[in-house]
């Protein structure tokens, strides 16, 4: 009985390890789909309608950083998906033992 309920320390480790590499995966896609949302955004901003007041490279340097604070955080509050389709296509690799 007593070898039923200890876990070998190699299975405790390799367990471990696929666990981080999934939550490795997961937190990669997610920064992915945030750096998407990030380029559309870019985009949207870049077809101006017209040109703004207070112009010039420190309202640049702004809105670039907003709008990469409002891509992460769409990313992680929004489902658009993306983060998912990419887990659910290199999740495999990441159960592959023979891929360190």
């Amino acid at each position: 009985m007593e070898q039923l309920s200890t876990i070998s320390p190699e299975l405790t480790n390799s367990l471990f390890q696929k666990q981080k590499k999934l939550s490795d995966l997961k937190q990669v896609a997610e920064r992915f789909e945030a750096l998407f949302i990030q380029q559309i955004l870019k985009q949207a901003r870049s077809a101006k309608l017209a040109d703004d007041l207070l112009g010039g490279e420190a309202v640049d340097t702004y809105t670039s950083m907003l709008d990469q604070e409002r891509a992460e955080k769409l990313a992680s509050n929004v489902n658009l998906g993306i983060a998912e389709a990419l887990v659910a296509q290199f999740e495999h690799v990441s159960k592959d033992p023979s891929v360190d």
